[in-house]
């Protein structure tokens, strides 16, 4: 292993947070040089995990990139430990597309862009902490790091929805998001507490995920403690992952939220519930994972069904693409639950797909918004006479959600139900009526909004800027290419799916 794989997790972890560092002392009557330099730490950590997720040797698969840093060592044996297999590499590729993409399109952040951008890049910093850590500790601390810049992000920077007689402030999806979040990370804390004593009983007191997973393999672990301890981690880390019925914090976090950080939100944070609950809850606790993944499935497929009939109700966009992403992590929580391979993998690839997707549509919602300055798609429409790139866009990524063949989203939802029929039939099929229901509000928006005659009140429209076509240009380029040739992702996931105890 070369002296660069050595250092490369390190590094991408340093790179946006020595970033987020200088800009903290840049003159804040620079906001143009300020979002240059944003850019440039956003660019650099892209070409680091292009780098990494295409380093990373499948044919040998297991953690590779691995380095150790010792931090405490008696009585806690706390390291900071970084590796990477083939779930977390392309979501570490994930994350550094959605950043760089976020940052690009914040050029219209002009209050306060200084802390705007040290509370963007910190969150990314710890978001790759997450998909990289190999120790509990960190790993709740990086995750911690990622969540907690959402407060302000969407306090100081979000927007208000007038709902009628009923204001839905910025103020208020920020903190009814920081509530939800808290409430699931002293769940978390409480399960890794409980695992380390645990492991201190049997003699091997550690927060290394390393020692803890094979102490599970020796049947240290009993099955009555995780059969306890598992469930804190599922509904913990299912918080954050959107799982009913503890999601309503998501599409009003979604709506709050301004572009960059929407983008984040639905293309990153979720996916860290889910990879939360196969990197810690299914490698710690496999008996106690067996015997909750039944509860698991039945809550995914509500996800499923909820969130895409909610979806059909709504008129705001970002509640539509809110709700649609409650709906799409169903299928990520059900591909986990069915302890299949098959099932696994797609969940995996789902959460990438659905990341770059959702992260499309909220970038070109952004796009309209900044010039119409609504939402609502009654007073929306005909937009395509007047902004057919981004139509265009939007259809290639209503397309995706939907799961129409050639795009990333229906290979993914098509192992996810494989996994689903092979295991948990009567759910597959619901499953399979959610995806229908996905298609229903999806052409409606798409009807309602961008087709059909022009209003003249648009007339004044222009179709985005370089950058929002830039961007968007290349998220439909990914999500072409994975549904057309998705081998590159796929050979690298299953190594890591099957190396997965249980399956």
């Amino acid at each position: 292993m070369s002296n660069f794989d050595e250092a490369a997790l390190f590094i991408l972890i340093l790179v946006p947070l020595l970033g987020a560092v200088l800009i903290m002392f840049m003159p804040k009557d620079r906001p143009k040089d300020i979002w240059y330099l944003a850019i440039l730490v956003a660019g650099i950590s892209l070409v680091l995990s292009l780098i990494i997720f295409a380093r990373y040797d499948y044919k040998e698969g297991g953690f590779q990139f691995l380095r150790t840093f010792d931090w405490i060592d008696q009585p806690f044996n706390i390291d900071l430990s970084l590796g990477i297999d083939g779930i977390s590499a392309p979501l570490i590729l994930l994350n550094g597309i959605v950043l760089f993409g976020g940052v690009l399109v914040s050029q219209t952040i002009l209050h306060r862009n200084r802390d705007f951008f040290v509370l963007l890049l910190a969150l990314g910093a710890g978001v790759f902490g997450v998909f990289a850590a190999r120790d509990l500790f960190f790993l709740f601390f990086f995750y911690e790091l990622a969540v907690l810049p959402m407060y302000l992000l969407i306090g100081v920077w979000g927007s208000s929805t007038d709902f009628g007689t009923f204001l839905r402030t910025k103020e208020y999806g920020a903190m009814k998001l920081m509530l939800f979040l808290i409430a699931g990370s002293i769940l978390v804390w409480i399960a890794i507490l409980a695992v380390y004593v645990e492991a201190s009983d049997a003699g091997a007191p550690d927060f290394s995920l390393t020692t803890l997973a094979g102490l599970a393999e020796s049947g240290q672990f009993s099955g009555s403690f995780q059969n306890w301890v598992f469930p804190l981690f599922m509904v913990g880390f299912g918080v954050l992952a959107g799982l009913w019925p503890f999601h309503t914090w998501s599409p009003d976090g979604h709506v709050a939220a301004p572009t960059a950080v929407s983008m984040l939100h639905a293309g990153v944070l979720m996916k860290l519930g889910a990879y939360g609950i196969i990197r810690v809850g299914l490698t710690l606790l496999p008996d106690g994972a067996d015997a909750w993944m039944p509860v698991l499935i039945t809550l995914g497929t509500i996800n499923v069904l909820y969130g895409a009939v909610s979806a059909m109700s709504q008129t705001d966009l970002k509640y539509i693409i809110g709700y649609s992403s409650v709906s799409h992590m169903g299928y990520v929580l059900m591909g986990i639950a069915t302890l299949d391979r098959i099932g696994m993998g797609g969940a995996v690839l789902q959460m990438f797909s659905h990341g770059i997707m959702t992260a499309l549509m909220f970038l070109l919602v952004g796009a309209i918004y900044q010039q119409t300055h609504t939402r609502d798609i009654h007073v929306l429409n005909g937009l395509s006479k007047r902004m057919r790139v981004i139509t265009f866009f939007f259809v290639i990524a209503g397309l995706a959600s939907l799961g129409l063949p050639g795009l990333s989203g229906f290979i993914a939802e098509f192992m996810v139900f494989t996994g689903a029929f092979r295991t948990y039939l009567p759910l597959a099929v619901l499953a399979v009526v959610g995806a229908a229901l996905t298609a229903v509000y999806i052409l409606r928006l798409l009807a309602r909004t961008f087709l059909g005659e022009s209003d003249e009140q648009w007339e004044y429209l222009v179709d985005g800027s370089i950058i929002e076509k830039g961007v968007g240009g290349a998220f439909v380029f990914i999500l072409i290419f994975v549904g057309v040739w998705p081998q590159p992702l796929m050979r690298v996931i299953n190594v890591g799916v099957e190396a997965l105890p249980g399956l």
